[in-house]
């Protein structure tokens, strides 16, 4: 039990901070090319409340966790936010401005990366002392959170962002009909996740991810 609250502990600000601000860039982006969707609603916030989906965001990664702490293993931490609404249509260019909506929420979540593991490097330069070994492992915890969450995000299938980005980039023809899979798009990612192929996908493509931060802050 105690295994298992220190890693809730240890999660649940890079996940929130993760999600949190994942969706608010996508707002945020939203109404700078013109769609006040968002805005309107109360999505651009900071306030994880106005993001938090009770299953994708506390069940579904709580269940990972507990499941990953009493077999004393690591597992892929999976889920999901409430999606920010954005209408398209009303962005000054949809099609093409469609990309940098989509793009803004992995973006911000390697910008986060990037931030905890600069945080790891400062703890690491540090006397050690009594918050430096818990916030190390939040800093990895974050390192984690982001990189699945960014790289989970890119995967070509709508309706994640590298579903609409790759909508934005398609010509038009074959753009509509890659986007006609959206309705698919959750099963074909559960799926992908029972039968382990989306771990065997993004554990390399993380296994790449994690080795650029070290070629970067060079951790011991």
């Amino acid at each position: 039990m105690g295994n298992l609250i220190q890693t809730l502990a240890v999660y649940a600000i890079p996940v929130l901070l993760a999600i949190t601000l994942h969706e608010a860039a996508h707002g945020y982006v939203a109404r700078h090319y013109g769609d006040p969707t968002a805005y309107l609603a109360g999505r651009i916030s900071l306030n994880p409340l106005r993001h938090i989906d009770p299953v994708g965001t506390i069940l579904v990664p709580g269940a990972i966790l507990v499941a990953s702490a009493m077999m004393g293993g690591s597992a892929m931490l999976f889920g999901w936010a409430k999606p920010v609404p954005v209408d398209f249509s009303r962005l000054r260019n949809p099609k093409q401005d469609m990309l940098w909506v989509a793009a803004a929420g992995p973006f911000t979540n390697l910008l986060m990366a990037f931030g905890w593991a600069a945080l790891l490097k400062l703890i690491s330069l540090t006397p050690d002392n009594l918050y430096s070994i818990p916030m190390a492992k939040m800093a990895w915890a974050g390192i984690q959170v982001n990189a699945v969450l960014m790289l989970l995000n890119l995967l070509p299938i709508p309706p994640l962002d590298g579903g609409r980005i790759a909508v934005s980039l398609l010509p038009h023809r074959l753009a509509w009909q890659f986007s006609r899979l959206e309705p698919y798009g959750l099963p074909i990612l559960v799926l992908l996740l029972f039968t382990d192929i989306l771990g065997k996908i993004l554990w390399p493509l993380l296994d790449v991810f994690f080795r650029l931060l070290n070629s970067i802050f060079l951790f011991q």
